[in-house]
């Protein structure tokens, strides 16, 4: 579902490992996302996704694998939309770039809140 340029892109990032794995996993639950809307506006129900993940040839060697997958797609879903709104940008028109200065803000975010917990001033 990642194309090796999506991929990539994900890979360039200065990012810890830990975060670059959760943009991955965002990035291919935006995918996922993607497919299973074919051409709608609005984010697939779970009975959409169900339907689409049961057509997808590589899941249905494990059928018992669908359920876990639409309630991870469920839960990015919701970060999905938290990332669009805050961007500005419906969660199904999303990029790869987004979530990557998203994830970078967000690492950034935590950094300085890091510095400013980790001061402590001396009393004499």
């Amino acid at each position: 579902m990642l194309s090796e340029r999506d991929l990539s892109e994900l890979e360039s990032t200065l990012l810890p490992a830990l975060e670059r794995h959760h943009l991955r996993l965002l990035a291919h639950s935006l995918r996922c996302l993607q497919q299973a809307a074919q051409g709608h506006e609005q984010l697939p129900a779970c009975n959409d996704l169900t339907l689409w993940a049961q057509q997808q040839p590589n899941l249905a060697v494990d059928p018992t694998f669908i359920p876990v997958l639409v309630e991870q797609l469920g839960k990015a879903s919701v970060q999905l939309q938290a990332i669009g709104a805050e961007l500005g940008k419906p969660p199904l028109e999303l990029e790869i770039s987004d979530l990557v200065r998203w994830g970078q803000r967000q690492a950034d975010q935590r950094l300085a809140s890091d510095d400013d917990n980790s001061f402590t001033p001396r009393h004499n």
